[in-house]
């Protein structure tokens, strides 16, 4: 079983070939625009500081030496930089391997002490489906989350699990992808549906997420694409939010 998973975890995080073009995945991703608003992040960049933490397992990650620095939190951060002259950004992550959702929500106080977020990705779902967890636990640890993070003044943006034909039919992740997107309506939360933007990737042709490779090269432009797209949910969302004079709440 051991074997299964870090094999499987390889697959989801190194299978890619490149893409033709670097702006090509961002057409081929389709509409990305977020459902909701994300008003403490509008806050947070009309006081010039926009903090970010990410929560997750394997593929927040690149492996090798230089991994962290070309995954896809780093690639967000530089994108918010960019489109945000002037406000200074800091992307913090939290990752560990292997952890599901439950595990995560338990260390959110933690990260919410330390990070003081006014955004929080919450990066989740294959771990789940991998070690079998109850959907309903699944759906109830996200929903305690989204209280926790509301609590604290912070917006949260939900992103499934990768897309992997080299797995697809190993893993069952729909009812795990299903309760991501009905926790995201139910609590109005934005969700980033990463799964679906994979697919649309390999079946466009833009990444051949089938080839498997050992270099980290391929893996380093998927995970560009995804860091520039989540740029733009995120300010997106935050243009979504009514302007006010008052405080947060």
């Amino acid at each position: 079983m051991r074997a299964f998973i870090v094999a499987l975890l390889c697959a989801l995080t190194g299978g890619a070939a490149i893409a033709k073009d670097d702006n090509e995945c961002i057409t081929a991703a389709g509409a990305v625009a977020p459902d909701f608003s994300l008003p403490h992040v509008a806050r947070a960049i009309a006081k010039k500081k926009l903090d970010v933490a990410i929560v997750g397992s394997a593929s927040s990650e690149l492996n090798g030496p230089t991994g962290t620095n070309i995954a896809y939190p780093t690639r967000l951060e530089a994108a918010l930089r960019s489109l945000l002259p002037g406000v200074a950004v800091k992307v913090f992550t939290y990752v560990r391997p292997r952890e599901i959702a439950s595990e995560m929500e338990m260390k959110l106080p933690r990260i919410i002490s330390e990070a003081k977020p006014a955004l929080l990705v919450w990066q989740t779902g294959t771990a789940d489906a991998i070690r079998g967890v109850d959907p309903e636990e699944f759906r109830v640890s996200l929903d305690d989350g989204v209280d926790k993070l509301r609590a604290a003044d912070a917006d949260v943006v939900f992103m499934n699990m990768q897309y992997s034909p080299r797995t697809e039919a190993m893993l069952a992740v729909t009812a795990y992808a299903d309760a991501m997107r009905i926790i995201a309506l139910k609590r109005e939360a934005v969700l980033f549906d990463r799964f679906t933007i994979m697919k649309r990737w390999n079946e466009s042709g833009v990444f051949d997420l089938y080839g498997a490779t050992r270099t980290t090269n391929v893996a380093e432009r998927v995970h560009d694409c995804l860091g520039r797209l989540l740029a733009d949910v995120v300010i997106a969302g935050a243009k979504l939010a009514p302007t006010t004079n008052k405080g947060t709440q």
